[in-house]
Parts: C-alpha cells; sequence; structure tokens
C-alpha cells in the first residue's frame, strides 16, 4: 500500500515538473514572439515614417517642376497681357483686334503645356494648377469677346472693356486662388525643413507691424498672396515683391510718422501709388533676408 502511494507521489511529483517545465518554456517563448512582433512593428513603423518622409508631396523638386512647368508658361502670357493692356491704356496699339487674337492663342497655347506635368499628387500644387489652367481658359475668352467688338472700340478703352467682362473676372480669381495655393505649399514646404515654421497659417483679420515683423520670410509671403486674393487684385509683380517693400518701409520708419499701423494699411498705401515693381524682392533680398528660408526658386535669386 505505501509503495503504490510512493510510486502516485512519484508520478504527481514527475508530472507537476513537467507541467512547470512546459509553462516556464511557453512563458520565454511567448516573450520571445512578443518581442519579435514589437520589433518588427517598431522597424514597419520607421519603414513606413522613411517611406512617408521621401513621398513628401511638397519637396523642394515638386515646387521647382511647378514653377518651370506649370507656372512659368502662365507667367509668360500675363507678362505678353499686361504689355498689351497699358499699350491699349496709352492707346499705342494700332491692331488691336490682331493683337487680342493674339493673346487668345498665345493663353491656349500656354495653357496646353500648363497641362503637360500632372502635379495631382501635391494637394495644393494639384489646385494650383487646375486654377491657373482654368485661368487660362477665362483669359482666352475674355481676349477672343474683346477682339470681336475691339474693332468698334476706341483702343483706349479696351482695358476697360476687357475689365468689365465676366470671364476676365473669373481669370482674375482663379490666377489669384492658384497664386495662394503655390504659396501655402512653400510654407508646407518650410515646416518640414525648418520646425519653428508653421506648415499652415491663416490670414488673422488685422496683422499688426510687430507681430509681423516676428514672423519667418515664408509666412510672410503666403499673407501677401492671401491679401491680394481678398483684394481680388492681380499685379504683375509677386507677393514677395509686396513683402520686401512693406518690410523696406517698415525699416525706414515711415508708418509711425506717417500713423500706419497694420499691414494691411502699408500693402494699401504701397499699391495705391504704384510703389511695388516686380523685382523689388531681389533687390532688398541681400539686406533684408540674409538668412531667412525659402524654396530655390528662381523668382526668388
Amino acid at each position: 500500500m505505501e509503495k503504490r502511494l510512493s510510486r502516485s507521489a512519484m508520478i504527481f511529483s514527475l508530472g507537476f515538473v513537467f507541467m512547470l517545465v512546459c509553462a516556464v518554456g511557453a512563458f520565454f517563448y511567448g516573450v520571445k514572439i512578443g518581442t519579435s512582433k514589437t520589433e518588427t512593428k517598431y522597424e514597419m513603423k520607421e519603414l513606413k515614417s522613411a517611406a512617408v518622409e521621401n513621398n513628401t508631396p511638397y519637396q523642394q523638386q515638386d515646387l521647382v517642376s511647378f514653377y518651370h512647368t506649370v507656372f512659368l508658361p502662365y507667367r509668360e502670357f500675363l507678362t505678353e497681357w499686361y504689355d498689351a493692356m497699358n499699350d491699349f491704356a496709352q492707346g499705342q496699339s494700332s491692331n488691336a483686334s490682331s493683337r487680342l487674337k493674339d493673346l487668345a492663342d498665345l493663353a491656349h497655347s500656354q495653357k496646353s503645356e500648363a497641362s503637360s506635368f500632372d502635379m495631382q499628387k501635391s494637394p495644393l500644387l494639384g489646385d494650383a494648377q487646375s486654377n491657373f489652367i482654368r485661368s487660362l481658359e477665362q483669359f482666352e475668352q475674355a481676349a477672343k469677346a474683346a477682339a470681336a467688338v475691339v474693332k468698334s472700340t476706341d483702343a483706349s478703352k479696351v482695358q476697360s472693356t476687357i475689365e468689365q467682362e465676366q470671364s476676365f473676372l473669373t481669370a482674375v480669381q482663379q490666377s489669384l486662388a492658384a497664386q495662394q495655393s503655390y504659396y501655402s505649399a512653400m510654407l508646407k514646404w518650410g515646416a518640414t525643413v525648418e520646425p519653428n515654421i508653421p506648415s499652415e497659417y491663416k490670414m488673422p483679420k488685422v496683422i499688426e507691424i510687430k507681430k509681423w515683423s516676428s514672423l519667418p520670410l515664408i509666412v510672410k509671403n503666403k499673407l501677401i498672396a492671401d491679401q491680394l486674393a481678398a483684394r481680388k487684385q492681380l499685379t504683375i509683380f509677386y507677393p514677395q515683391d509686396l513683402t520686401s517693400r512693406i518690410d523696406d518701409f517698415i525699416a525706414s520708419g515711415q508708418p509711425s510718422k506717417m500713423n500706419l499701423k497694420s499691414i494691411s494699411a502699408i500693402a494699401d498705401l504701397l499699391i495705391e501709388t504704384e510703389a511695388v515693381r516686380s523685382g523689388d524682392f531681389i533687390t532688398n533680398r541681400t539686406k533684408l533676408y540674409k538668412q531667412e528660408l525659402l524654396p530655390q526658386l528662381p523668382f526668388f535669386s
């Protein structure tokens, strides 16, 4: 009877030890599997982050590609448009109808060129591309409509006639919206390069001089693009040209002398007095913006 009990106790003991060994083994195996899964998950997360970083939709190369394939064709048309409107305003065009037809043809060809490269992987650049293309379409319609009636209109009145056309007003609106998107994309890019640059900055109702002066240049340019869009004001100068004239004006101490307290008031004064020219930014860059971050685009250098 005692031997039988001893054998049972031995079997029970061996079984218990075996179960204990299995449990301990299972525990360490589970730890190993868990650690492996965690490491794999972390590695996948790192790879995913690297992929996102390498494929960010606002790399400098995207901004440069947009400049050459979309923005430059539009600007080439806009320069010709402004030259023609200035000639009309001064009564210097002897064949306004022919020139307007040429502008319509140029708008059409530049629209085709601006459509040749797909920028839709970058949402803001995609929006800018679509709006520049629509703007050129509307400019084409405005030029054709003006060419049809210009024979019965004095050349000096052609500009005012065009500016009343709905197609022209739509072209301006879409052009300014495209410009906003492009400068917003530059801001997005800047935020990936420098941590003190926000990826978004909404235009406040009032921008005081002190606040303005503390902002990075790339934010200022975006705000000026917003200001021009709010004014529905199409200009031959770039947003950065107005930015530099504002900063130069502030540096001169003129705002306090003239009791100007907001950036909008300064911008109004500079625009209304035609004190801003295309190229002002390049003239002022060395003096005002030695350390400021900007993408390497031709109109910044």
